[in-house]
């Protein structure tokens, strides 16, 4: 994708937050990055305590506000919007956790035929299916909603589409 437009993206990303940080009156720097073909807003203070309520359990918080955030970039340039927010580095700090878990996971591979890692958000299982394939083991997801999970194996197998909540 062209970067001029990611940037625009990052720029009315950054000015939706701004927005936020102002009327929850919180302190914070907002650093801007294009990467990997995703606008990246940041949002990072001295006094990292100050943004905890921004990043929320599990970060919940923060992929909520993305998601706000992403909502107001496609209104306001009429197309879908890649954006990533991340607050005090926590999106990379949750990558390197996942890798890990993933990693251990692989690991017990050798003794056991399937390994289950715990309940993740898409974000969480895109990153540990990535990882896994890597490591050239296999993964899919299962469950439906918050209890969808990544199963990791030996071997490829058929996921099944999961079942459609009622809404």
């Amino acid at each position: 994708m062209n970067n001029e437009i990611l940037n625009t993206e990052a720029d009315l990303a950054a000015d939706y937050i701004e927005g936020v940080l102002d009327i929850a009156d919180i302190e914070g720097d907002i650093e801007l990055a294009v990467k990997n073909d995703h606008p990246i807003v940041s949002i990072v203070s001295d006094n990292p305590k100050n943004l905890d309520i921004l990043v929320g359990e599990k970060g919940e918080t923060l992929l909520a506000l993305q998601e706000l955030a992403r909502l107001s970039v496609n209104e306001q340039l009429q197309s879908r919007s890649t954006l990533l927010l991340d607050i005090n580095k926590w999106r990379e700090q949750r990558v390197a956790e996942i890798q890990q878990l993933a990693q251990e996971a692989v690991d017990k591979l050798s003794k056991e035929e399937t390994v289950s890692l715990g309940k993740m958000n898409s974000f969480e299982r895109k990153v540990a299916h990535d990882f896994i394939s890597e490591k050239g083991a296999f993964s899919h997801s299962e469950g439906v909603g918050k209890e969808r999970h990544v199963i990791v194996t030996k071997e490829a197998v058929e996921e099944e589409a999961p079942a459609q909540e009622n809404e």
